[in-house]
C-alpha cells in the first residue's frame, strides 16, 4: 500500500535516485549520457538538479510513498500553467549539471529542451515533465496513482495537460486517462517521442 503526497526539499534525494532507476534505459535520456560512465549515478545528479533549479519552486512533485516505512517508490513533477523556473535558479545548479552531463552533454539537453518546447501548445496548460516508477513497485498501480492524483486537481481547474512519451506502453496508459497522440517529435537522435494531449474535463450537468 502506498500514499501520494507533495515532495518536500528534504525528499529530493530519494525522488532522484528513483526517477534514473526509471530512465536508466530511456531513449531520450540515453541521448544526453551515451557514452559517459556511471549512467544512473549521472542521472541521479541530473533529476536533483532539476528539481531543485525547477520544479520544487515553479511546479509540483508527487511522491508515491509506501505506507510502511515512508520510502519513496515513484514521483511525478509537473511543470504549472504559466510557470517558469528563474535563471538565477538554473545557474545556482549549472555545475552540477554539468557533472552529470559533461559539456557536450549539456549541449544535447539544450537542443533536446528546444525540440521538445517546439511541439508544445502555446495554450496554458499542466505539463508532465518525468514520472518514474522504482522497479521493485512497477505493476502495482503506482504510475497510475500518481497521474490520477494530479489529474483530479487540474480537472477541478478544468485546464488541460500535456506529455511527452516514448514508450508504447505508456502511451497505452495515457491513453486511458484521457491523453490523445496530436504529433511525433522529430529531430532527437534514437528517438521519435510522441506528444500527447488531455483537453480539460468537461464538468458534468447540474441537476435541475
Amino acid at each position: 500500500m502506498f500514499t501520494i503526497t507533495p515532495a518536500a526539499p528534504a525528499d529530493i534525494p530519494a525522488a532522484a535516485t528513483v526517477l534514473a532507476e526509471a530512465f536508466e534505459h530511456d531513449t531520450v535520456m540515453a541521448s544526453l549520457t551515451s557514452g559517459s560512465g556511471r549512467p544512473r549515478a549521472r542521472l541521479t545528479e541530473l533529476f536533483g538538479a532539476l528539481m531543485r533549479s525547477g520544479s520544487l519552486h515553479a511546479g509540483r512533485i508527487d511522491l508515491a510513498r509506501r505506507d510502511e516505512d515512508g520510502a519513496v517508490l515513484g514521483a511525478a513533477i509537473w511543470e504549472l500553467p504559466n510557470r517558469r523556473t528563474s535563471l538565477l535558479q538554473q545557474l545556482a545548479e549549472l555545475p552540477t549539471f554539468a557533472c552529470a552531463l559533461g559539456w557536450r552533454g549539456l549541449r544535447a539537453a539544450t537542443r533536446l529542451q528546444s525540440r521538445l518546447a517546439a511541439y508544445r501548445p502555446v495554450e496554458p496548460h499542466w505539463y508532465l515533465a518525468q514520472i518514474g516508477v522504482g522497479a521493485e513497485a512497477r505493476g502495482a498501480g503506482v504510475g497510475s496513482a500518481l497521474i490520477r492524483s494530479r489529474l483530479q486537481v487540474i480537472d477541478s481547474a478544468g485546464l488541460p495537460a500535456y506529455l511527452e512519451s516514448s514508450n508504447e506502453r505508456n502511451r497505452a496508459l495515457y491513453s486511458r486517462m484521457g491523453f490523445a497522440a496530436i504529433a511525433t517529435v522529430t529531430g532527437i537522435p534514437d528517438a521519435s517521442p510522441t506528444a500527447m494531449w488531455r483537453a480539460p474535463a468537461v464538468a458534468a450537468p447540474v441537476p435541475v
